[in-house]
């Protein structure tokens, strides 16, 4: 059984990590790329509960339309009991997870509600932040097996900077499956900055056109690095 758990993980990075790039937007994400990290591998402690409590559902939207909803919270590290800013110790690192969930997540007590508000999902291809990452200590990754489980295993996702700013471009090739309707993907990044609220950072870009959203998001901090930054992307 041990065995068969190390061949399913070393298949499940294997498919997913990017191997050659299908476009010009993903030949930049390659050259700019950072180590992915599993999610299943995160070993979470208490999660903060803020005004919304602790695990805040957004939507992300345009003039138009919603085009997806997100679930969010932001977490200590393992063995912390709870999560409360005010009171951790000095170099506690916050992991920020969203849940993007294209079209919607069923729910209609949640983020776009009962039915889409937009033309029906069929293709996702950017999960990003719209400003730096502060306090970004360099780690970051996603859900591989949700990849599969959306995509098969074509998919590729990188994590690359952008002015400061993380990005997830998920590529599933030309044609067939792609990252669609009802296929929630999560995303992590680790941060020595607390949340200071919901706030206009991340953005989705679907259907081929960009909808944005609140989210948790680290607030300003004298001294805070950024390793986007210091990489000078």
């Amino acid at each position: 059984m041990a065995l068969g758990a190390c061949t399913s993980e070393a298949d499940d990075t294997s498919a997913t990590d990017l191997e050659k790039a299908n476009s010009d937007g993903e030949a930049v994400a390659m050259a700019n790329a950072i180590a992915a990290g599993s999610f299943m591998d995160l070993q979470l402690g208490a999660k903060i509960s803020g005004p919304q409590g602790p695990e805040p559902k957004t939507v992300f939207s345009t003039a138009e339309g919603n085009f997806a909803d997100m679930t969010s919270y932001v977490a200590c590290p393992a063995g912390m009991d709870s999560c409360d800013p005010a009171n951790a110790p000095a170099g506690t690192v916050y992991t920020y997870v969203h849940i993007v969930y294209p079209g919607e997540d069923n729910d209609p007590t949640t983020g776009s509600g009962n039915g889409n508000d937009s033309s029906d999902v069929e293709r996702a291809e950017v999960f990003r932040m719209t400003r730096p990452a502060v306090g970004f200590t360099g780690e970051a990754g996603y859900s591989k097996a949700e990849a599969l489980a959306a995509i098969g295993p074509k998919a590729d996702v990188v994590i690359s900077c952008d002015n400061g700013a993380l990005v997830w471009t998920v590529s599933a090739g030309d044609g067939g499956n792609q990252w669609e309707q009802a296929e929630p993907l999560t995303f992590y990044w680790k941060s020595t900055v607390p949340p200071s609220g919901p706030q206009d950072a991340y953005q989705l870009k679907v259907n081929y056109t960009e909808a944005n959203a609140k989210g948790p998001f680290p607030g300003e901090a004298a001294g805070a690095t950024n390793a986007c930054m210091a990489q000078g992307q």
